[in-house]
């Protein structure tokens, strides 16, 4: 969950978005580090006006100032496509849930059941309980148990959307007449909230998503009453 005055990003709460955070850091050390050599380099230019006019060239700072460069975008793209590759990656998922996009809602089909499906809305702020969040929170949560793999399949009903979650480190287009998928795992139990990150119209700012992980039984429990009442 994101607060007032954060600078950082919110509490990983997958494998793969500690994977990012990770990225993040060495990413963000590189460009320090670069930063710092230039800007000195910058500063005492500016300040000792050295000059050797006899110097017309050198072989020794071509060949460096080429394999360096080079050293170092090999050292960012390794990791990078190593997530990639991560986040792309669907193994045996023990569940799998279909999200739509809709103008302005989710809607969500547990593929694995017969008939578990239900639309998501944003609760209106004078609905709102003590502890819940303005334009966060939803009427109907995607549960899903923690620890296990999880299959999203994205796609939308009218136009752009994007199904994101920020601490499991997921952004998924929704694409009318596409299907496309990612996976996740949630490393511990929790409410995690996000947004559709895709301009999609007046109220796109109002169709806020909310994955729950709750243990195993508790999934269970919860699916074995969310079938009951479909059944009503």
């Amino acid at each position: 969950m994101a607060h007032p005055s954060q600078l950082g990003f919110q509490d990983a709460a997958s494998p793969v978005m500690e994977e990012l955070l990770h990225f993040h850091d060495h990413a963000l050390m590189i460009v320090f580090l670069i930063s710092t050599l230039v800007l000195y380099i910058i500063v005492v230019m500016v300040t000792t006006k050295l000059t050797n006019k006899y110097i017309l060239d050198s072989q020794e700072i071509e060949v460096v100032w080429t394999i360096l460069p080079a050293v170092i975008l090999i050292m960012i793209a390794l990791p990078s496509l190593r997530i990639l590759y991560l986040m792309d990656e669907v193994n045996d998922p023990h569940l799998t849930v279909k999200a739509m996009g809709h103008q302005w809602y989710w809607s969500y089909e547990y593929t694995d059941y017969e008939n578990l499906a239900f639309d998501s809305y944003m609760v209106p702020t004078q609905d709102l309980a003590p502890g819940q969040f303005r334009l966060l929170e939803t009427d109907h949560r995607m549960v899903v148990p923690m620890e296990s793999p999880v299959r999203v399949l994205v796609s939308a009903e009218d136009v752009l959307h994007s199904w994101a979650v920020p601490a499991l480190g997921i952004k998924l287009d929704a694409v009318p007449g596409r299907l496309n998928q990612t996976s996740f795992i949630t490393s511990r139990p929790g409410v995690f909230y996000g947004q559709c990150s895709e301009i999609c119209g007046a109220n796109h700012s109002f169709m806020p998503i909310v994955v729950e992980a709750v243990p195993l039984e508790h999934f269970e429990n919860w699916s074995s009453l969310m079938l009951e009442d479909a059944s009503l």
